[in-house]
């Protein structure tokens, strides 16, 4: 799989950027958002220029700026004049009460705040769980689907014992901890990876000096990380449900390391996560991850995006570096995101 290896940002009002300045003209502008289609392994490309570029989306790519109904044909305009038509039953409600949906060609759009407000306006009425159109009521589900595929241990346990190696596991450390961890210069300290699995990670910053623990609630995940990496006398794997560990993990770690853990577990439990994170820290302690921002309701994994990511930190953590990782493995390109914050 090849990828056009240049990138445009698209921030969360909907408009691309050239560094931290928008693009203002709307022809060009409009050739970027008419041209949005997924990539085969997901992410999202376009035209600018003539020429294919990887986009990343900071919320969805799509972002209205208005909204209109004309008799059952429903229509949004969104920057550089753009406009494409939308069926309502595709809508979805997030945590935060914002609608959600993909146009009649698919691709994902948000409402801002304004937009909402003038889409209720157009109703014939709604409540927490749906709207009423033309007499109709439509059912608005969550950001992800509940399609009974959330996993339990005896499931992840299930395909390590299956699967000479699942296709999370990319039989090293995650390229992006490599390259990022020497720009970031941290102390020896203590590092918990949550979701280990075959704990490459783990032993990468064990070799580079850390006492580290790895979790995983799969017994064969553990085995083989134990029998790979056991030989690390400051690198200990045990088995247990993360939300599950005892006491004496709280404020035990310096750095929690995350990839691949927060897309893979139930997204209801995405805010508990988020708490047990900052249980887990010591005081000043630090979150380092590798986040995938992609579109993905189902899973796992699951996808996420930037805006929701800083929503559930930004309470609680302080932002020492956010960016797009562009380096990736073509399976994840045009997806990754690295994040170090600092506990508040």
């Amino acid at each position: 799989m090849s990828l056009p290896s240049r990138f445009i940002a698209i921030d969360e009002e909907g408009y691309a950027l050239s560094g931290e300045t928008r693009w203002t003209d709307p022809a060009v502008g409009r050739e970027l958002l008419e041209n949005l289609r997924f990539a085969e392994n997901g992410a999202l490309l376009s035209e600018s220029g003539g020429n294919e570029v990887i986009v990343e989306a900071f919320d969805e790519p799509l972002v209205a700026v208005r909204i209109e109904k004309n008799d059952s044909q429903w229509s949004l305009l969104f920057p550089y004049e753009h406009e494409e038509d939308f069926d309502p039953h595709t809508l979805r409600l997030d945590e935060w009460d914002r609608f959600h949906g993909k146009t009649k060609r698919g691709i994902p759009f948000v409402l801002s705040r304004p937009v909402q407000a003038d889409f209720f306006d157009l109703l014939d009425g709604f409540d927490d769980e749906s709207v009423t159109i033309d007499g109709e009521r439509i059912e608005l589900p969550g950001l992800f689907d509940r399609d009974g595929k959330i996993r339990g241990s005896g499931d992840w346990n299930q395909i390590y014992h299956d699967e000479q190696r699942p296709g999370w596991d990319l039989g090293e450390p995650a390229p992006a901890l490599k390259d990022m961890y020497p720009r970031l210069r941290l102390p020896k300290c203590r590092i918990l990876v949550p979701g280990c699995g075959e704990g490459h990670d783990a032993a990468y910053l064990a070799h580079e000096g850390h006492f580290v623990t790895g979790v995983d609630f799969s017994p064969e995940a553990i085995e083989r990380a134990r029998g790979r990496y056991g030989h690390l006398p400051n690198l200990k794997f045990i088995v247990a449900d993360l939300f599950q560990l005892g006491p004496e993990h709280d404020a035990a770690y310096d750095v929690i390391f995350e990839q691949t853990c927060y897309c893979a577990i139930d997204p209801g439990r995405r805010p508990e996560l988020v708490k047990r994170w900052q249980r887990w820290l010591a005081p000043n302690g630090h979150l380092m991850g590798v986040f995938f921002a992609m579109h993905k309701p189902s899973g796992p994994p699951y996808g996420g995006s930037e805006w929701e990511l800083r929503e559930r930190l930004r309470k609680g953590f302080r932002f020492l570096f956010w960016g797009r990782w562009q380096k990736s493995v073509p399976s994840r390109q045009g997806k990754e995101l690295f994040v170090y914050a600092s506990k508040l």
